[in-house]
C-alpha cells in the first residue's frame, strides 16, 4: 500500500463565525478528530494546513483569535504544519516537497471548506500525480449567494463539489470507509 498521510485543511476557529452564514455538515470537525485518532493510533504522518489570510476584514488574519486551530483538529507536536494564504495548501508552502521527500503518495484530505480551500487542495494534488481519497463527512461549507443574485444552499454547494471532483481528482469516501482502510 502506498504510505498515506492524512491533510487537514483550515480547521480554523475563525471559521465558526456567524459572518459566514449557514453551514452543512456539523459533525464534519468530529469525523476530523475520529480520522487524526485512527492516524495517531497507527503513527501515520498528519499535515495541517492553516489559512492565514492577508484580507483586512477576515477572522482568519494570523493576529487574530479565529486563525487558530479548533480544539479537534489542534496538531500534536512533532505533527507537520504549512500556512498559506491562498486557497491551494500547495501555492507557498512546502507541501509538495514535504510529501515528495518523505516518500508519500496517498494523501486523504478533510477540513474547510469544500468548495474553496479543499476543492483547490484535492485538484491540485492529484494534477501534481498524488492518488487523493477526500473525506465528503468530513468537509463542509456554507450557503452562499451567486453571481445571479440566488442564494445557493451549503448542502447543495458542498454535493456538487464532491462531485465534480469524484473520480478526476479523487475518490470521494466517507469516515467509516476510510477508517476500514487504515485499520
Amino acid at each position: 500500500m502506498d504510505k498515506m498521510a492524512l491533510v487537514v485543511i483550515d480547521v480554523q476557529k475563525g471559521l465558526d463565525e456567524p459572518r459566514w452564514g449557514k453551514r452543512n455538515n456539523p459533525g464534519a470537525e468530529a469525523n476530523i478528530a475520529l480520522l487524526l485518532s485512527s492516524w495517531r493510533r497507527e503513527y501515520l504522518p498528519i499535515v495541517h494546513i492553516k489559512h492565514c489570510s492577508k484580507e483586512p476584514g477576515s477572522p482568519l488574519r494570523p493576529e487574530l483569535p479565529g486563525n487558530e486551530f479548533k480544539e479537534e483538529a489542534r496538531p500534536l507536536p512533532g505533527e507537520k504544519q504549512f500556512t498559506k494564504s491562498v486557497n491551494s495548501a500547495f501555492i507557498g508552502t512546502g507541501l509538495e516537497k514535504y510529501l515528495r521527500d518523505n516518500d508519500i503518495s496517498s494523501l486523504v484530505m478533510v477540513g474547510l471548506t469544500t468548495d474553496h480551500c479543499v476543492s483547490t487542495s484535492v485538484r491540485m494534488a492529484a494534477n501534481l500525480g498524488f492518488n487523493v481519497t477526500l473525506v465528503s463527512n468530513a468537509t463542509a461549507t456554507f450557503d452562499r449567494q451567486g453571481f445571479d443574485g440566488a442564494y445557493y444552499d451549503a448542502d447543495d454547494i458542498h454535493t456538487i463539489n464532491l462531485v465534480s471532483l469524484q473520480k478526476e481528482f479523487c475518490m470521494v469516501r466517507t469516515t467509516a470507509e476510510v477508517l476500514q482502510m487504515v485499520a
